[in-house]
C-alpha cells in the first residue's frame, strides 16, 4: 500500500476524529482533527505548487515542534517533494554546509529562527505561507507517486565530520511505520505524548507516522521540559512516551507516587537515539512499574531492532531483529562472526535508505552486495538478544544526537593560539556522553573566552565541548594517527 493511501485511512477515515493537541508557551492549546490536517496539507500542497515546486523538488524546514510541520510532511508526501528537515541547534556551519549540499528551493522557517539562516538562503515565513494557503481551497491536490519516490534528506554526519544526506524514500517510512504500529499493537484509542523533535528520525519516522497509521491521539510540545513532564503526564495520562535516555533519567527526579501512577497508565515507553544504561531501565522499572523497550535505528536505516513488545526485554540489550530487517554480525572481511563475538553490524531490508545524496563513494563504501555496513559494534547471544558495544568510528551520543569529533576538532584548529585539537566522549550522567577538548595551545595568544564564544556561534549548543583540557602533546602513532586512549583521564573539576 502507497503510503499517502495508508494515512489516508486516517485522514480520510477517521476525519472526524480529534487528532492532535498543540501545547504552546503563553498560549491556548491548539486541537485538530484528523480532517483538518487533510484539509490544511490539501492547501499547503495547492501553494507550494502555485509557488513552483514540482515532484522530487527540495523543501527544508527549520522549525520547533508545531502542527505546520505535519502539513509540510503531508504536503511533501502529497506532491513527490523531498523534505529536508534540519536539526533547530544547527547554527552558521552546520546550516550552511547542509543548505548548500541539499539546495533546496527555499527553508520554511520562523521569524525567531530565520537570522540563523546564510545570507542567500531562499526564506519562506512559515506563518505567512499558512496564513496565504488558508485563503485556498481544501480540495486534495496529489501528483502520482511510488513507494520508491523519495520523500526525505535528512543529514547524517560522517566519520570524517562531512555531514551526509540520506535519501529516505516512501517505502523506508511506510515498511518502518508498518512494522512498529504492528509489533508495539497501537490501536486508535492510544495516547501519544510526543515530545521529540520532529526533524530526527525518531519523532519523525516512528511517532509521527504511527500516529496516522493507528490514528490514535497525540498531545504535541515544542519540546521536551524536564520541569513540565510531570503536569505533561498528569494532564494528558499517555498510553505511550518514545524519549531518549536522557529524557528518563530526569523521568527518575519524581516522587514515588507521582510515578507509579503515571506508570499505572502508560503501557509503552521507548527508548532509542542513545544507550540507555541497565541502571536506569531498572530504577525506571522500581520506580514506575513499567519496563522500558529499548530499541536501534539510525537515520539511514530507520528502526532495525528492538526488544520484545510481549517478552523478555532485557536491559543493556537493543533486542531482536525486527520483521522486516534482516541483520548480520561481521568481520572485517564481511565474513559472519560466531554468537557471542563482536563485529560490525550489518542490515538489509526495505528500511534502508536509498543511498547518499550526490555521494556515490560514500554510498559504495557502506553497502556491501545488498547489506549496509552500520557501522555500529555488535554482538549476539545465542538466543538472538543484540547488544551493541560502540562506534566503528569516533562517534560521540549526547542525550540522542551524534557528535562526530572531526567537525569540532576542524573549528577548533581555527582559532588564534591553538596547535592542535582533538575531542573525545567524556561520561556524563544525564546526557549519556559530552564532548571535552584537548588542546596544544600557545598560551600568549589562546585566549579560552573568546574560543568558547567563537564556538556558541558556529556549532549547535550539544556540540560545545564542556572543557578545553591543555596538554603539552596529543599523543599520536608513527603515521599520525591520534591515540585517544593515551590521553590523560578527564573529570568535571580537574
Amino acid at each position: 500500500m502507497l503510503l499517502l493511501q495508508r494515512f489516508d485511512q486516517s485522514l480520510l477515515g477517521r476525519a472526524e476524529k480529534p487528532a492532535l493537541e498543540f501545547e504552546r508557551p503563553g498560549a491556548p492549546r491548539l486541537t485538530f482533527t484528523f480532517g483538518d490536517f487533510e484539509a490544511r496539507s490539501n492547501r499547503l500542497a495547492a501553494l507550494l505548487r502555485q509557488r513552483g515546486l514540482q515532484r522530487g523538488d527540495r523543501l527544508a524546514f527549520f522549525l520547533q515542534n508545531r502542527p505546520e510541520v505535519v502539513d509540510l510532511w503531508l504536503a511533501g508526501v502529497k506532491l513527490g517533494l523531498v523534505l529536508v528537515p534540519v536539526n533547530v541547534l544547527y547554527r552558521e556551519r552546520e546550516l550552511k554546509h547542509i543548505l548548500t549540499d541539499s539546495a533546496p528551493t527555499a527553508v520554511v522557517t520562523s521569524q525567531d529562527m530565520a537570522a540563523f539562516i546564510p545570507v542567500g538562503t531562499e526564506i519562506w515565513d512559515v506563518d505567512a505561507l499558512t496564513a496565504e494557503a488558508a485563503a485556498l481551497p481544501a480540495e486534495r491536490v496529489a501528483e502520482h507517486c511510488d513507494l520508491d519516490t523519495p520523500l526525505s534528506l535528512i543529514y547524517t554526519s560522517g566519520t570524517t565530520g562531512a555531514s551526509k544526506g540520506a535519501v529516505l524514500t516512501q517505502r523506508n517510512f511506510a515498511s518502518n511505520g508498518e512494522t512498529l504500529a504492528r509489533d508495539w499493537k497501537f490501536t486508535s484509542e492510544d495516547r501519544y505524548l510526543a515530545t521529540l523533535p520532529l526533524f530526527h528520525v525518531h519523532g519523525l519516522a516512528n511517532g509521527l507516522h504511527i500516529w496516522l497509521f493507528s490514528g490514535c491521539h497525540m498531545r504535541l510540545t515544542e519540546r521536551f521540559e524536564h520541569a513540565k513532564a510531570a503536569e505533561w503526564f498528569e494532564d494528558y495520562r499517555p498510553t505511550v512516551f518514545f524519549g531518549v535516555p536522557a529524557m528518563y533519567i530526569r523521568l527518575l527526579e519524581l516522587p514515588p507516587p507521582q510515578a507509579r501512577a503515571i506508570g499505572s497508565r502508560l503501557r509503552l515507553a521507548v527508548s532509542g537515539s542513545a544507550p540507555l544504561p541497565a541502571e536506569v531501565h531498572e530504577k525506571f522499572r522500581q520506580l514506575y512499574g513499567s519496563v522500558i523497550l529499548e530499541r536501534y535505528g539510525m537515520t539511514e536505516t530507520l528502526m532495525n531492532i528492538g526488544n520484545p513488545y510481549d517478552g523478555e526485554r532485557r536491559p543493556g540489550t537493543v533486542g531482536l531483529p525486527l520483521a522486516h530487517v534482516a541483520v548480520r554480525i561481521c568481520d572485517e572481511a564481511g565474513k559472519d562472526v560466531a554468537d557471542g563475538t563482536t563485529g560490525e553490524v550489518w542490515v538489509k531490508g526495505p528500511n534502508v535508505c536509498a543511498g547518499y545524496w550526490r555521494r556515490p563513494e560514500a554510498t559504495a563504501a557502506a553497502w556491501c552486495d545488498g547489506w549496509f555496513r552500520t557501522g555500529d559494534i555488535g554482538v549476539r547471544a545465542a538466543d538472538g538478544y543484540i547488544t551493541l558495544q560502540g562506534r566503528r568510528s569516533d562517534l560521540i551520543i549526547s542525550g540522542g544526537f551524534n557528535i562526530y569529533p572531526r567537525e569540532i576538532e576542524e573549528l577548533l584548529l581555527e582559532q588564534p593560539g591553538v596547535r592542535e585539537a582533538t575531542v573525545v566522549g567524556n561520561p556524563d550522567p544525564v546526557r549519556g556522553e559530552v564532548p571535552v577538548a584537548y588542546l596544544v595551545v600557545d598560551s600568549a595568544t589562546f585566549d579560552e573566552t573568546a574560543v568558547n564564544a567563537r564556538l556558541r556561534t558556529q556549532l549547535a549548543s550539544f556540540k560545545q565541548p564542556r572543557a578545553f583540557v591543555r596538554v603539552d602533546a596529543i599523543p599520536r602513532t608513527a603515521l599520525g594517527k591520534v591515540q585517544k586512549h593515551l590521553l590523560p583521564r578527564f573529570t568535571a573539576g580537574s
